[in-house]
């Protein structure tokens, strides 16, 4: 494997973790939003990886990763009875988001953390070509 791809690699893991970062902080805003109806109700969404496969290497090595979708979470929605709020249905409820915030904080930190590890690989990647080139001095 070339030097080089490990930075094509870990750019690829940097940009489906901001990707991810990106749906999370889209469901955390979305945590509180009120709907009268269960089809206007915002549902929490994830993201669907794959693993970006070389199709010249005959092993078929990994050499990264890339977002290929979103998914609506299919847990129910909260209803909640409360007639007077003017957002009401006809039956008096409302309806909140299945976004579970203790479930958004740890896909956070898992997210960022993975980041953190990609921009590390990176770094290192970076050092070694340096030492490298240093030898022929």
């Amino acid at each position: 494997m070339s030097m080089f791809k490990i930075f094509d690699t870990a750019a690829s893991g940097l940009s489906a973790q901001s990707s991810r970062l990106n749906l999370i902080a889209s469901n955390m805003a979305n945590a509180d939003a009120i709907s009268s109806s269960a089809a206007e109700t915002y549902r929490a969404r994830q993201p669907v990886f794959k693993a970006m496969l070389d199709q010249m290497n005959p092993d078929n090595a990994s050499t990264g990763v890339k977002m290929v979708g979103v998914v609506e979470s299919d847990a129910p929605l909260v209803s909640q009875y409360q007639p007077e709020h003017p957002l009401a249905n006809e039956e008096g409820y409302i309806f909140r988001p299945n976004v579970n915030m203790v479930e958004e904080m740890a896909n956070m930190i898992s997210a960022s953390r993975s980041y953190q590890s990609n921009v590390e690989v990176m770094n290192s990647a970076k050092q070694l070509l340096l030492a490298t080139l240093r030898i022929g001095q």
